[in-house]
This record gives C-alpha cells, structure tokens and sequence, in this order.
C-alpha cells in the first residue's frame, strides 16, 4: 500500500491542504481518500493500513509508572544544564518552539494526563502551551517538574486500580487510560532525546543520557524529529 509523506513544517499550503479536505489541525495524521487517522495512538494506523499493532506486549501500568518517574528525573537534569542566556534559542532552526517551551511541554503532558484522569477532556493543545513568566531558567522549569513527578507519586500510591482500565475522554476518541498513559510516556522521552540533542550541538554533555534500556518497551519513533 503507497502512502504519500508530506512533511507539514516544510512544504508551503500543507497545513492548509490537511485542514481544508479533513477538517483537522494536528499532525501526525494517515489519510487515504475520505478516511483519515490521527497519529496520537498507533492502533487507528494498524487498523488503517490492514496490519496487526500488537506486535508487542505493552508495557504495564506499573512499568510505565517507573520509566515516568526516571523520564522526568532525566528531563530535569537535562534542563539544568542549559546556560540561562541560551533558554529561548529555537529547539530546531525551522520551528518556532524555543528550548524553554519544550522543557515545560515535556511535563506539562504527564500534567494533563491527570487531568484526564480526573474527568476533564485530553483536548487539542492541552498539553501545549507557554511556562508562567516566572519560570526564566532550566532549574526555574526542573522545579515545576519535580511538583509534577510528586503528584504522579501521590496519584500512584493511592491508586486503587492499577490496571487503568478506565475510559479517559480525548480528541481521537474515547481511550483506556492504560493506552494514553503510555503515549504520554513515550511523548515525553521522545522530548527528552530530543533535550540531549540540543545540549550535544551546544557541546555541552547531557549528565546521564537515558539508554536504549532505560526506553525499552516504549514504542517511539527511530528518528528524533518526527
């Protein structure tokens, strides 16, 4: 089956190609004639394209918990170590998030999971989104982090069901919690790869890079910018 890759960043009307025949905003998206696929989840993909998703066991809830916790550690560290006067340089030359945005993108996603928990919408853009002015530095940034990773601390251990078979409410559709934990799991180490690159091109070395163990399980992209 051919499938046509357009790389929305880059190619001029492409935004307004995908708004104007699907009537959506957000990328990554599969689209064949009328029918379209959002990218946030993998199984609509699988389904889509006539292959079988489970070609894996997914990580429990439980695992999931643990790499969370290891993920923000690492993201925290990471952001530390950028110099305060390179905080607002672009992550990329051809987008406009800027290093201090994505530091916050990275937990404000786990942020909006819990809210999703607790019955509100996982909505377009909600994990999107600038800090509070006041969050000026990495460490400024690390210490919203570290109030994140606590609640997810306090929310574990007085969750009552672990399986997180509940059914959470978001814009690709009603979801287990299980499945979108694990994407907000992985979107957020997908952010972390992409911190350690940045540190790398300023030559400055990432303190303790996470490992291809360390991500074992989570099933994210090959390549840092897609």
């Amino acid at each position: 089956m051919d499938f046509t890759v357009i790389d929305v960043l880059n190619t001029p009307g492409a935004r307004e190609y995908m708004s104007e025949k699907y009537g959506i905003k957000r990328v990554p998206m599969l689209a064949k004639g009328k029918e379209f696929a959002f990218g946030q989840m993998l199984d609509p993909y699988a389904k889509m394209i006539g292959v079988d998703a489970k070609t894996g066991e997914r990580l429990s809830p439980e695992e999931l918990y643990n790499k969370q916790q290891m993920i923000f550690e690492a993201a925290q560290r990471y952001m530390r170590q950028f110099p305060p006067e390179r905080f607002t340089e672009r992550v990329i030359p051809n987008r406009d998030r800027v290093i201090r945005t994505l530091c916050y993108h990275i937990f404000r996603i786990g942020e909006a999971f819990l809210e999703a928990w607790n019955g509100a919408e996982y909505a377009t853009g909600i994990a999107d989104g600038n800090p509070p002015d006041s969050a000026k530095t990495g460490d400024d940034v690390a210490r919203y982090g570290e109030s994140i990773k606590k609640r997810y601390q306090d929310w574990w251990a007085n969750l009552e069901d672990r399986s997180l078979k509940r059914t959470v409410k978001t814009y690709f559709g009603d979801t287990e919690a299980h499945h979108l934990y694990e994407r907000v799991t992985w979107h957020s180490a997908q952010h972390c790869r992409q911190l350690v690159a940045v540190l790398e091109r300023m030559d400055i070395k990432p303190d303790r890079p996470l490992t291809a163990e360390d991500l074992k399980g989570l099933p994210l992209p090959e390549r840092l910018w897609e």
